[in-house]
């Protein structure tokens, strides 16, 4: 027996580098794998079915299960089919890695509405369109009776979780697939299903310019680092787990905890509503600064 015998998991932009990592993990531990990938350049143009079908065909060599879909996660009757396939080829589906992406890397000043209507429908609503077709059939079986165990794995980064320059478009989709994460693991709970993310540090065709070309050398960048923990969130040992975010960088392994609200707080003056006259003080103090020439002390918290 295999961790992952008995799961179908559906991973998007299974084809190359952290994607078809996770493919030949996932399938090594004994899962089914559908590998999305329409095969597409890093800016989302261009496309074909090599990408996806040499996945399968390595996974089948080394005596797994696979089969290769290549629609775009950002059609949404292309996401439907994706989960139908899944269902009528192995029978169920027990799990989704929303892994797929683009990057169009531009100042604000220089970005054009192309650019980020493309990486916002790849990252965003390709994560949000996959998500909600395979709830739809989770759902669906737990109003007939059936047992639900069922696991999503969302694709996050330190772009999203703490910004990087000239990548708002892909910085706002991954923010925003964080509480996508979050918001579908309080719905879902209820249904059996489980829905976590990961934050992979690694060099990829979508990060390689961010780390330079040296960078690709560094074994604690590889692709492959993630996809031990994508499969074991796939486990049924991960049930447990729901709505948090895991950082893995090289052999590390840490838990993103969110924006937190500060211990420290400074109340109106008045006892009632902050005042125009007030607020220089207040967020100075809250920042550890007073401005000049301020006198007295600060009210207590």
């Amino acid at each position: 027996m295999k961790p992952l015998d008995g799961c179908v998991v559906l991973v998007t932009g299974g084809g190359r580098g952290i994607g078809r990592s996770h493919c030949l993990e996932l399938a090594a531990l004994g899962a089914a794998v559908v590998v999305n990938d329409p095969g597409v350049g890093r800016d989302g143009t261009g496309g074909g079915e090599g990408p996806a079908a040499e996945v399968v065909t390595e996974i089948e060599r080394a005596g797994g299960k696979a089969i290769a879909h290549t629609g775009s996660v950002a059609l949404w009757d292309d996401v439907a089919d994706m989960v139908a396939t899944a269902v009528s080829t192995f029978g169920t589906l027990t799990g989704v890695v929303n892994n797929a992406g683009i990057v169009r890397d531009a100042m604000i000043t220089s970005a054009t509405e192309a650019d980020w209507d493309a990486v916002i429908a790849v990252h965003l609503k390709g994560t949000f369109a996959v998500t909600k077709h395979a709830c739809d059939y989770w759902r669906s079986q737990a109003k007939q009776g059936n047992q639900v165990d069922a696991r999503i794995v969302n694709t996050v980064s330190g772009a999203g979780l703490w910004g990087n320059i000239s990548q708002s478009a892909y910085g706002a989709a991954k923010a925003a697939i964080a509480n996508l994460t979050v918001v579908t693991a309080m719905e879902m709970r209820r249904y059996g299903v489980a829905v976590n993310a990961i934050s992979p540090l690694a060099v990829t065709r979508i990060s390689e310019d961010f780390f330079g070309g040296a960078a690709a050398e560094d074994p604690a960048l590889d692709p492959g680092r993630s996809s031990a923990v994508v499969a074991w969130l796939q486990s049924p040992e991960s049930s447990w787990l729901t709505g948090q975010i895991l950082r893995i960088n090289g052999d590390r392994l840490s838990r993103i905890t969110g924006f937190t609200e500060a211990a420290a707080c400074y109340h109106a003056k008045d006892g009632v509503s902050l005042q125009f006259s007030e607020l220089g003080q207040a967020v100075s103090w809250l920042w550890g600064a007073l401005p000049r020439g301020l006198a007295g002390p600060l009210p207590t918290i």
